[in-house]
């Protein structure tokens, strides 16, 4: 502009010599002066120009660089508004007398040692030496509270009840409706630092509170559970953890947090979010705190294009604390440790192995209800290791077409101890105790487990309809790690039996995605369970068949499922 400037008035000052012949030199003169105060009019405006842009171009670099903290953390997350409709027949009609869940009955049998005014066989549970973890007879004791309990109440004295005393008898829950709430945060700290969190606020309409029946047949509320169970308005920590990746310019990461291995493959099939949510299969849904070493290849045992990652992983089931240094009342930490192996992870494929340890397992973890841990240890004795358990799952996952479709399978080993055992003969060990035959003694054989989980989807891409149908089955002694589970009511890999999924996914045609993560469905299923064996889950007490007496007489103590059916209908959005 300045160049253009003083071409100009070097133009006027050439043509000078014309202006002179045409006018006098006064006039000549006020011309001079006019361009002189033009050009530095010109020049005044120029600095003016120059000054905005400088202070224009600070102030873009000012917020390129708030633009560039802000590009550092990402937010993204999901709403879940669902109702579920629950039906289940119990195995037998369980005896009044025998609610061991009423903490009235507890207090009852407890402190004042009669029940409605009867005198108690078992009023020794005021003994001082029974409420001792050191005492000897504490564990026989308490058997022996059950056994005369039992007898107390049976239609013969000191006998079991007869297989035709019970009549059987249902329970339902005509709708629960539930709201889900999670937001996700990925922050980056340096070049190879990331956070990842994630916060979760699950509740049931109408109560601040986690309804009874939804842990009936499940897991009540302990540290691998939390956020998985509808309980009340609070945001609570979900996941939590921090990634160190590109260790040594080497595919190498580590991590340490609060894990995410809740909804784990092949879940998101059913889940309608189509994107691995955690690491583990489905068959380890725990939510626990831990550590793990990471290693990505591109190339698998020299196969060209081949990718996939390997883990080696280290977790904490559960926290004992400060402990006295006293052999006979220590009680240790209960730690997982194991391997997880994404042997090929390619466009749809995806091919999966776990293995991991249970290292001195717990009889019951630490609840937050302190009226469970009472009913627990009343049943279970102290709280206490009782050995160890091993535990393989392995998922292959495949796509042709349209048609979604995989294979998992799991298998568990209990490796109890000798002296507590792990699935116990409750019942044999009270018909010992109150004179039936036999001696009271601790199951330490080793047990094994397996479970197959087997699914297909089918996508209609056009109509945005996806249909899917799932099945698998659990053996007498399948242990399912999954007190994370997504079922509600009852946790379906845990399951000693079969069960059946059908489900239907409806893309919503909400307009154009506005996120990559944005995701609106509607998902109606409808899962029917059909029980073999009691219990789910739990490795402390033996499983016994349902079709047996041995399995009717365990009914009527615990409320004991035989069929159950459940439905349940979401709309989901993630964003």
């Amino acid at each position: 502009m300045l160049k253009k400037i003083s071409t100009l008035a070097l133009a006027g000052l050439l043509a000078l010599p014309v202006a002179a012949s045409a006018g006098s030199n006064s006039e000549l003169a006020a011309k001079i002066d006019q361009l002189s105060r033009q050009l530095s009019q010109l020049k005044a405006q120029m600095e003016t120009m120059k000054e905005d842009q400088e202070d224009f171009a600070d102030e873009i670099d000012e917020k390129a660089e708030s633009w560039d903290l802000a590009s550092r953390v990402k937010f993204y997350g999901d709403f879940r508004a669902r109702g579920d409709y629950y039906q289940a027949d119990l195995v037998s009609k369980p005896l009044n007398m025998h609610n061991w869940q009423s903490q009235s009955m507890y207090d009852a049998i407890h402190n004042s040692g009669t029940i409605g005014g009867m005198p108690a066989a078992f009023g020794f549970l005021n003994n001082s030496d029974l409420m001792n973890p050191d005492s000897a007879i504490s564990r026989q004791a308490k058997f022996q509270h059950l056994a005369n309990y039992m007898g107390m109440f049976a239609p013969i004295g000191g006998a079991m009840p007869a297989a035709d005393a019970y009549s059987d008898d249902e329970m339902d829950s005509d709708t629960l409706f539930t709201n889900r709430f999670r937001l996700n945060m990925r922050v980056k700290a340096t070049d190879n630092i990331e956070v990842k969190a994630r916060l979760a606020m699950y509740k049931s309409w109408g109560t601040n509170t986690l309804p009874p029946s939804v842990t009936q047949f499940s897991f009540p509320s302990f540290d691998g559970t939390s956020t998985r169970e509808p309980a009340d308005s609070t945001l609570r920590v979900d996941r939590a953890f921090v990634n160190w990746n590109n260790i040594g310019g080497q595919p190498i990461w580590f991590s340490v947090g609060r894990r995410p291995t809740t909804d784990g493959p092949a879940s998101q099939v059913r889940m309608g979010t189509d994107q691995r949510m955690a690491t583990p299969v489905a068959y380890m849904d725990w939510p626990f705190d831990g550590i793990s070493l990471g290693y990505a290849y591109a190339n698998l045992f020299g196969m060209d294009d081949v990718p996939g990652r390997v883990r080696v992983c280290y977790g904490r089931g559960f926290e004992n604390g400060l402990q006295y240094d006293d052999v006979n009342s220590s009680l240790n930490d209960t730690d997982f440790a194991g391997v997880s192996w994404d042997i090929v992870k390619k466009g749809d494929r995806f091919a999966y192995i776990q293995s991991f340890m249970v290292f001195n397992a717990f009889n019951y973890p630490e609840f937050d209800n302190s009226d469970m841990n009472d009913f627990y240890s009343f049943f279970l004795g102290e709280r206490q290791n009782i050995g160890d358990i091993l535990h393989t799952a392995a998922v292959y996952q495949d796509k042709w077409e349209n048609l979604t479709y995989f294979v998992a399978g799991g298998w568990s080993r209990t490796m109890p101890d000798d002296d507590t055992g792990m699935f116990n003969d409750m019942l044999g060990n009270m018909n010992a105790l109150m004179g039936m035959g036999g001696t009271v003694q601790a199951n330490d054989d080793d047990e094994d487990g397996y479970n197959i989980w087997l699914g297909v989807r089918y996508d209609l891409d056009e109509q945005g309809l996806k249909f899917g149908l799932e099945y698998n089955h659990g053996s007498q002694y399948w242990i399912g790690m999954t007190p994370g589970h997504d079922d509600l009511y009852s946790a379906k890999l845990a399951t000693r039996g079969d069960v059946y999924e059908a489900y239907m996914i409806w893309d919503l045609p909400s307009g154009e995605a506005i996120s990559k993560y944005a995701k609106t469905f509607i998902r109606l299923g409808y899962q029917h369970y059909e029980f073999d064996y009691t219990g789910g889950s739990d490795w402390n007490i033996k499983p016994y068949d349902i079709d047996d007496a041995e399995g009717k007489a365990w009914a009527a103590m615990m409320p004991t499922l035989d069929k159950a059916d459940q439905v349940y209908l979401t709309f989901e959005a993630y964003f």
